[in-house]
């Protein structure tokens, strides 16, 4: 059906035709070119961390990569069911060489994807996973022989480490969690965050559990983007069960989306928000989301003193922008928190720590806190435009038409206008023109976007 080769990795639906799907020959093309990569940085190590979400090819998967880095000369430590966070943790901890998680994250359950680190357990950049690219199409590879072919050694217990990681931040506020006597349901929409979740939730002191959707079957219980039409049943369920508040995360638990005690989407765009006004309340520094995410962050850190800044679309470009500027907290408007005391992750088990500590300490309801913060409604539309339209042109006619506003063009073109904003990308895949717009209310962010509709 599908095989997407990019910058971050390799993903695609399984079966099919090789070149076209995520076959077993193209996961060993994948994971050889990614060996041979790492081979060539010649790091101390020659081990590399391996973890996967629920999804049921995730030991088809596993088996492949596993085996292809030994027959590479590279030791494996196979870290079992674990959250994308946890691997990545787990590369620092074991000064690995690098890591390979095995999902796709929001994806439906007939996608499967390798995500790749370095030995930081950071993504790679652009020009690294360009070069990745490049060797897996070259198909160059060199195999070791039979003495120098790598071990594999398993180990389930960074789950329970990175728990103890988080509990460990300085902002985290267990004792007063425990005194709150949170009632908390979650939804592990059937993968990994069925095993984390509760053991983090346990060991905060969380008074009452509810599970939803906790088994790591890897059967998805529903759409597994944690958006807001795909959750009406957390949301039944918070009201019906009296519960404080609601967590909801992707399959590799990187993503978190929070219910209010009524039962209403807190916002996807507001996790990032109401971890940093927490932070940002006892640590002064900058803060820095993607230029398709909410200006309250914006907002949110001016209150506090601080300075925001704007990067590009995508982990590594956040990632890279938070270590340029300081920024003590940041992510991006998908639920996607990093906070660097931990590591330059996004990472649901930090966010959920530090919302419940935050929520602890205000004394207040869920509701109650949503509306400390400024409230902006984003809508999202798309143009699609032929073959042989000039999509740059587009871009660059519309940056000179509203040149007289702050324009940044370091990814599309994103114009802030003084109580709104409007943000144009090209698709990497089609000629597709996305529209991305921010106001006070629904209707004007609707409106915003159908005006540059027409324009274009």
């Amino acid at each position: 059906m599908s095989l997407i080769k990019s910058i971050s990795g390799i993903r695609g639906t399984i079966g099919g035709k090789a070149g076209e799907n995520l076959t077993p020959l193209d996961i060993v093309k994948f994971t050889a070119a990614y060996a041979t990569f790492i081979s060539k940085k010649n790091l101390p190590s020659k081990s590399v961390v391996v973890g996967r979400d629920a999804r049921v090819s995730g030991e088809m998967v596993r088996d492949l990569v596993a085996g292809t880095l030994t027959g590479m000369g590279f030791d494996v430590i196979d870290i079992g069911l674990a959250t994308t966070p946890t691997t990545e943790l787990a590369v620092v901890a074991e000064h690995a060489a690098g890591g390979i998680i095995i999902t796709a994250s929001h994806n439906p359950k007939q996608w499967n994807a390798m995500k790749l680190l370095n030995e930081n357990g950071e993504f790679l950049n652009a020009a690294e996973g360009a070069e990745i690219v490049n060797l897996a199409e070259a198909g160059d590879f060199t195999f070791v022989g039979i003495d120098d072919l790598g071990k594999i050694k398993t180990d389930d217990t960074f789950t329970q480490k990175h728990v103890e990681h988080v509990l460990a931040l300085n902002l985290v506020d267990v004792a007063a969690i425990r005194e709150a006597g949170f009632t908390v349901v979650f939804d592990a929409v059937n993968s990994v965050g069925g095993l984390a979740i509760p053991l983090l939730l346990e060991a905060l002191g969380v008074k009452r559990i509810i599970p939803l959707n906790a088994e790591p079957s890897g059967i998805f219980a529903h759409n597994p983007e944690p958006l807001p039409q795909h959750l009406t049943g957390i949301a039944s369920l918070v009201k019906s069960e009296k519960a404080d508040v609601g967590f909801v995360v992707d399959p590799d638990v990187d993503r978190l989306a929070i219910v209010t005690e009524r039962g209403e989407m807190f916002g996807e765009e507001y996790t990032l928000v109401s971890v940093a006004d927490y932070v940002l309340r006892y640590v002064k520094g900058n803060t820095v989301s993607n230029l398709s995410s909410t200006r309250a962050l914006r907002d949110i850190t001016v209150r506090h003193g601080g300075n925001y800044a704007a990067a590009a679309v995508g982990e590594v470009n956040v990632v890279e922008k938070m270590k340029e500027t300081g920024a003590v907290i940041g992510g991006e408007g998908n639920g996607g928190v990093i906070y660097p005391a931990s590591h330059y992750g996004r990472d649901a088990l930090v966010g959920i720590a530090l919302f419940l500590s935050c929520l602890a300490k205000s004394g207040k309801t869920v509701s109650e806190l949503r509306a400390d913060y400024p409230d902006y409604f984003m809508a999202k539309q798309r143009i699609d435009l032929s073959p042989e339209t000039n999509i740059d042109a587009i871009l660059t006619s519309f940056k000179e038409r509203y040149a007289e506003y702050s324009v940044n063009d370091i990814d599309g073109v994103k114009v802030d206008f003084p109580d709104r904003w409007v943000h144009l990308r090209k698709s990497n895949t089609e000629p597709i023109i996305r529209i991305y717009t921010e106001a006070p209310t629904m209707e004007d962010a609707e409106a915003l976007a159908f005006e540059v509709k027409a324009n274009i």
